[in-house]
């Protein structure tokens, strides 16, 4: 087959979606002028600070929107971005930020901007998220589950324009974590002309359907279950992405995500199942990427449930799963076995307990301690969308189910397509969920807040539904200490009570894989998820 028939073939499966013409010389050039990516979930907003994963918060975030800073991929220190620098108070309490000046929002079919990004912006970005009496703060159903699991709302007593390119943030108290956490890909900077736009058209929720940012890309184009097409934003700052559009296949209709990636339908495809390697590097069509992680897979046990309670259940839990089987039959020898939700590239880091060990003996014995010898029922929530830290999550399950078994614990599997915790929880009330984390930064809290502490169990994040007190008061004593040794040993005694109290039972970190056609060059890879696409090019020789 010619590539000019390749390329037509791949024209029409995407339906339009990269603008196929009747001219075959410009039919020729269309791969020069964007790409194709595969593999991730649908959106289901625009707007990453109303969710907690998924395809907008990985991925499609850094291509629509900056923040105030980025994170350095190797050192996982904060760098400027929008803001060119910043000042903290002796206290700790102040922080103070320098934006950049000439900095334009996207203009697009429902908004021409007027003016360029200011510190009323930021303002109103972050205003938006933790005042509960700001006008747009109920939009769009009004959770903010990140923000919530983070204690955003008490941490931040007030945001102020000191003048147009200075925005000054004021804590209720010092948090170590606070730049990183401004440079998450949560922490994104909305157009507040825009938002008025909206307001005044009766129409707020366009702020989350219809993004305005000021990233490299901007929304051209949304067919629900099939693409989302991004344009360049000729007027980025850092200069205009070489790439004119980038279109995310989000189809799930017709063949899978690795025979359109073989049929060169797509030329990226994000998280690979591990077991799809082998094919993909034998292709030389491809170029194959990995990044060591920093991300956990985890059983959640919820706390809620009155068989599991007991603490006793929870260790019986812990002890019944074989993690080297996942390792072997899941990862395909590509990823970790967890010993504490942290990953060993974690600066805090912690081996975890001996005593949780692989033991089924031990589980039965616990399990018949407990009243369970052989009459425990549990059902398990899995979602279905591979993730870096989870390459085939039904195997898992299904691992996880008999090895339960294998001690006399029936383990009922409900399955769901995407990663949607706080919604699908609540629906199916289920015992035990599979789940993970890919870390928004390189702080050690970036784990323990958002999916253990007493805030993230009020914001819905914290799904085994646990809170302790002690453990809440470990991580506030490291926010607040400038002393990184102490900030060590709180961390190390922190996971010391998740290893005794068992209300999640970690399972792998895994290898995020990324696969692209060898002609792209720039796609950059990081632990903290996709970053911005404003460098990928073509090389016109292939």
């Amino acid at each position: 087959m010619s590539a000019y028939t390749r390329l037509l073939l791949v024209c029409v499966s995407l339906a339009g979606l990269i603008g196929c013409s009747d001219d075959p010389q410009q039919d020729s050039n269309i791969r020069s002028r964007g790409f194709v990516y595969c593999g991730q979930d649908k959106p289901t907003t625009f707007n990453p600070q109303l969710i907690d994963g998924g395809l907008t918060a990985d991925t499609l975030a850094a291509q629509l929107f900056d923040r105030l800073l980025l994170l350095d991929p190797v050192s996982h220190q904060p760098l400027p971005s929008l803001a060119s620098g910043w000042s903290i108070s002796d206290d700790g309490l102040a922080y103070t930020f320098t934006l950049r000046e000439g900095i334009e929002f996207q203009t697009t079919d429902w908004f021409t901007p007027t003016r360029q990004f200011n510190a009323q912006d930021v303002v109103f970005s972050f205003k938006r998220v933790i005042k509960s009496d700001h006008p747009f703060h109920p939009v769009s159903g009004g959770r903010y589950p990140w923000f919530d699991s983070q204690g955003f709302a008490n941490l931040i007593e007030d945001i102020e324009v000191v003048d147009p390119l200075t925005v000054k943030f004021t804590l209720s108290r010092p948090d170590n974590a606070f730049l990183s956490n401004l440079a998450t890909t949560y922490a994104v900077i909305h157009s507040q002309e825009y938002a008025e736009q909206t307001l005044r058209a009766g129409k707020p929720d366009q702020l989350d359907s219809l993004p305005v940012g000021t990233g490299p890309f901007y929304l051209d184009n949304y067919q629900a279950n099939d693409f989302v097409r991004l344009n360049r934003h000729e007027g980025y700052w850092l200069g205009a992405a070489p790439m004119e559009q980038v279109v995310f296949d989000i189809a799930s209709r017709g063949t899978g995500t690795l025979a359109k990636l073989l049929s060169h339908e797509c030329d990226v495809l994000s998280s690979p199942v591990a077991s799809q390697l082998p094919i993909i590097s034998a292709d030389e069509d491809f170029n194959l990427n990995a990044q060591t992680g920093m991300n956990v897979a985890f059983l959640a046990l919820d706390n809620n449930q009155p068989e599991l309670s007991d603490i006793r259940v929870r260790k019986a839990i812990n002890h019944a799963i074989n993690r080297e089987n996942l390792l072997n039959s899941v990862y395909y020898g590509t990823g970790t076995k967890a010993r504490s939700i942290l990953p060993p590239m974690s600066w805090a880091y912690n081996h975890g307990s001996q005593a949780l060990d692989y033991d089924p003996v031990k589980a039965r014995t616990l399990l018949k301690e407990a009243g369970f010898e052989k009459n425990l029922s549990l059902t398990l929530w899995v979602p279905l969308e591979p993730r870096p830290y989870n390459p085939s999550p039904r195997k898992t399950a299904e691992l996880i189910q008999a090895d339960l078994n294998a001690v006399g614990v029936k383990v009922d599997i409900i399955t769901q397509d995407t990663v949607n915790r706080f919604s699908a929880i609540d629906k199916f009330n289920s015992d035990l969920i599979l789940t993970g984390w890919v870390a928004d930064n390189g702080d050690p809290d970036n784990f323990l807040r958002p999916l253990l502490s007493c805030d993230a169990k009020q914001a819905g994040l914290n799904v085994a539904n646990w809170c302790n007190l002690s453990f809440d008061n470990l991580l506030e004593l490291a926010s607040r200490t400038p002393k990184l040794n102490q900030r060590l040993n709180y961390y190390h005694l922190a996971q010391d009570i998740l290893d005794t109290e068992v209300p999640i039972v970690p399972l792998a970190h895994g290898v995020h894989f990324q696969v692209h056609h060898r002609s792209l060059e720039g796609l950059q890879m990081s632990p903290f998820g996709t970053r911005s696409f404003s460098t990928v090019f073509r090389r016109s020789e292939i």
